[in-house]
């Protein structure tokens, strides 16, 4: 096998190191590090090492990410200020816990050829970055709204506030250093400290001025104190984050939305926001630090409200079936208000500010919505199920509970119950709610062509189909049961894709899939399992977004038995 240095020399695949100008080669795929780490494929790379996709064969393949170090430089001095970078983000992500931040796993130092390496290792984020899903609305023509920029800024502010609080600065806040989780659509702050996750193409800029002045950050995005001089202020950050919102907005670089010789930004021109966010901009962009807000906290308080919770909570903005309860107000507009309401009644509550907006989303989503016939269920029944957080204790708007004895028909008081058991039993089998409700809506409503995928009524005359709806869903869970899944594997339903698909192909090439020796003879196995379970889906036709994930599920285990050996 042939790799190839970043000037694209040709080197054996055994080589670690180019021999032509003695860069260092990316590690090739499969190969095991601490007799622990997979290497799957290669994410990015900068100017200390590379980024890569692992799989923990110690946990049951979790994929993590692999961050090596390996700095391009020669001098000893530069060596010895890369060093410090590395261990500086290594010290940093061991401090930080905060469920926008991947967690940190461990650091290590291998011994790679002749040479030693050092490594960090990290949770993986499902997910494209910012930059990236621009460049796919470019291609479209778009650019993000204003309405999305606004709502970016209402949830990564508080991971700022969060990372200051702990005297972190960030230093390289970058659209490309901010990721779009797929499970919540939340957005991840990545990237502390200087190890760069970043495609090889894109500028990383880093020069050494002092033995206590580190310049770093991306040319445009990083204020003039900190490009300059070496100087960062938490300011500094909020400067960077200010500078990704207009690129967002425009899909246009900062070099074309400011006039570096006036010192000017080309507002009302390249740049167009309401006055209200403009002036938000304007304060966070102040060429002295001084002049701009200090604290992230500052910037929320000023800053236009959120009018979109879609990002945030999913499974109520997408979901858009009634609840089954004769006399009950719509489900969108019973969702809709409560977020509202029980963000009013957070923002009275003693708590860190960078905690507010996951107390909201946690409260919010308790009010699981499930699509087709639909139902809300009591907020206190899943937070009663969370032990891992404590939540203050709150006096909330009063849901409508799924079901009303004295007002339903007798078959339905026996759905409630049934829906209730259901709730539970997704609880226990860790099983995401949105991805379930999915699969009932699709087989219910194959069923059930003639509805054309109508919304059902809280009606008497839908009785029967929200029975049926009922039906469905205990019957899909019944299923699922019988699979005998993994949690791991129940857990990631609904987030299966087919990069999954094309991991498991190359450990197949690779012959690390023990008893199977090619990809289709896993193929070939999983169907035999999920074929009695499903027997009305046709094979190679599945839909990505429900019964697939189901097959992506089944075929995950067998590959984590294969490699385990069992």
């Amino acid at each position: 096998m042939q790799v190839y240095c970043n000037k694209k020399h040709q080197n054996s695949g055994s080589n670690r190191f180019c021999t032509h100008c003695g860069e260092p080669l990316p590690l090739p795929i499969g190969q095991v590090v601490e007799n622990r780490y997979q290497i799957v494929r290669i994410l990015g790379q900068g100017g200390f090492g590379r980024s890569y996709l692992a799989l923990d064969n110690q946990k049951s393949l979790q994929q993590c990410v692999l961050k090596e170090f390996a700095p391009q430089v020669q001098k000893p001095q530069d060596l010895q200020k890369a060093k410090e970078l590395f261990e500086r983000e290594a010290s940093v992500l061991k401090k930080l816990q905060h469920p926008q931040i991947p967690r940190f796993h461990a650091s290590l130092q291998a011994k790679l050829g002749k040479k030693d390496f050092f490594f960090l290792v990290q949770d993986y984020v499902e997910g494209d970055n910012y930059d990236y899903l621009l460049e796919q609305r470019k291609l479209q023509g778009q650019a993000f709204s204003e309405e999305e920029v606004v709502n970016l800024l209402h949830k990564i502010l508080p991971v700022l506030s969060y990372i200051h609080s702990l005297d972190v600065v960030h230093r390289d806040i970058s659209p490309d250093n901010l990721i779009e989780r797929s499970s919540d659509k939340l957005p991840m702050l990545i990237d502390f400290g200087g190890v760069k996750q970043l495609p090889a193409h894109q500028g990383f800029w880093f020069t050494q001025l002092a033995p206590n002045r580190t310049l770093l950050g991306k040319e445009g995005y990083a204020p003039e104190e900190q490009l300059r001089q070496g100087q960062v202020f938490k300011s500094s950050d909020l400067y960077s984050l200010a500078v990704t919102v207009l690129v967002l907005l425009t899909g246009k670089e900062p070099q074309k939305l400011y006039d570096s010789y006036n010192g000017v930004w080309f507002w009302g021109k390249e740049i167009r926001v309401s006055p209200r966010l403009e002036a938000v901009l304007k304060k966070m962009l102040a060429y002295k630090p001084s002049d701009r807000y200090q604290t992230a906290d500052q910037v929320l308080r000023v800053l236009p409200s959120s009018t979109s919770t879609q990002a945030a909570n999913p499974h109520i903005t997408k979901l858009k079936t009634m609840v089954a309860a004769p006399g009950r107000q719509r489900v969108q507009a019973i969702a809709s208000r409560f977020h509202s309401r029980t963000q009013s009644a957070m923002q009275s509550i003693p708590m860190p500010d960078w905690f507010r907006p996951f107390a909201v989303t946690l409260v919010g989503t308790t009010a699981i919505v499930l699509v087709g016939a639909g139902t809300v269920a009591i907020a206190n029944f899943v937070i009663r199920g969370v032990t891992s957080i404590t939540v203050p204790s709150i006096s909330l708007p009063q849901i409508p509970s799924i079901g009303n004895p004295s007002s339903k028909p007798g078959s339905d008081k026996n759905k409630t119950r049934d829906l209730q058991k259901i709730l539970n039993r997704l609880q226990q089998q860790k099983i995401p709610a949105g991805f379930f409700t999915k699969v009932v809506d699709e087989s219910f409503y194959t069923k059930r062509p003639e509805l054309n995928k109508r919304t059902l009524s809280p009606n008497p005359e839908d009785a029967a189909l929200r029975n049926e709806w009922y039906d469905v869903a205990e019957d899909l869970l019944n299923k699922i049961e019988r699979a005998n899944l993994s949690t791991a594997a129940r857990q990631k339903l609904g987030s299966y894709s087919q990069q999954d698909e094309a991991i498991w192909r190359r450990l197949a090439q690779a012959g690390q899939l023990g008893k199977y020796k090619t990809f289709t003879q896993v193929k070939d196995d999983t169907y035999k399992t999920f074929n009695p379970l499903f027997p009305g889906q046709e094979r190679g036709k599945l839909n990505q977004q429900t019964f697939l994930q189901i097959w992506y599920a089944i075929a995950a285990d067998k590959v984590s038995k294969a490699q385990s050996g069992n």
